[in-house]
């Protein structure tokens, strides 16, 4: 059975149901060691590119526009979210990123974004 895709903080606590742990920042996130981020997989790739994300700066009145130049770039670049369908496949699929923000970030739109696109077969 296929597994679903979910957003966490990287400085959250991992947990057993958190399944593949996956950061999709460009960035590594301070204060975080590699061994307690507990990743399986880390993709740069995915994550919005340094422009978009200088330009976006978390500011939540430049948020609907980011949305649309992220989908853009996920779009353009369909072939990096090849690894994050492949562990859904298997099981839930965790998502991490580091802002501080928790509704204005890259991981809750590539979160919908795979949701909206596996449905479809891509």
């Amino acid at each position: 059975m296929a597994g679903t895709f979910h957003i966490k903080r990287i400085y959250d606590p991992p947990a057993a149901g958190d399944g593949a742990r996956v950061l999709v920042d460009r960035l590594w996130p301070r204060g975080i060691s590699k061994e307690a981020a507990k990743l399986t997989l880390w993709l740069k790739e995915v994550a919005p590119s340094p422009e978009l994300r200088k330009w976006f700066g978390h500011d939540p009145e430049r948020w609907q526009q980011f949305q649309a130049r992220y989908r853009a770039e996920l779009k353009a670049n369909s072939a990096a979210l090849a690894p994050l369908y492949e562990l859904q496949k298997r099981k839930r699929v965790t998502l991490l990123y580091s802002a501080h923000d928790e509704e204005h970030n890259q991981a809750r739109v590539l979160a919908e974004y795979l949701r909206t696109h596996a449905k479809k077969g891509s």
